[in-house]
């Protein structure tokens, strides 16, 4: 099994900052791309930056050179450092892990957390 536990969000006035932290564990053999959604009220979810081990990352054009996405692959936790904040970034945010495990080695499964709420107030 493998667990992805996310943390780090909260209410935040606009132009402040918020840091996202989400790991994951368990049977985990490799990981392919780990990577931070979002989803408003009323809206679909949409990917907001993804990261491999490698140190690609990719990012919607909303968030570009506001929020910063990095992977510290020996502890399987991807961060999401959010600075300039909106009120249009309020939504719960979701980490998902695209890992492959012990006993599916050439299998790539994903894996999403329980998601953290981040509102910012204008």
């Amino acid at each position: 099994q493998v667990q992805v536990v996310e943390s780090g969000g909260g209410l935040v006035q606009a132009g402040g900052s918020l840091r996202l932290s989400c790991a994951a564990s368990g049977t985990i053999f490799s990981i392919n791309v780990m990577g931070w959604y979002r989803q408003a009220p009323g809206k679909q979810r949409e990917l907001v930056a993804s990261i491999t081990p490698g140190g690609s990352a990719n990012y919607v054009d909303s968030v570009k050179g506001r929020f910063t996405i990095s992977l510290d692959n020996a502890k399987n936790t991807v961060y999401l450092q959010m600075n300039s904040l909106q009120p249009e970034d309020t939504a719960v945010y979701y980490c998902n892990a695209d890992v492959t495990t012990r006993h599916f080695m050439s299998v790539i499964q994903r894996y999403w957390g329980q998601g953290t709420q981040v509102t910012v107030s204008s």
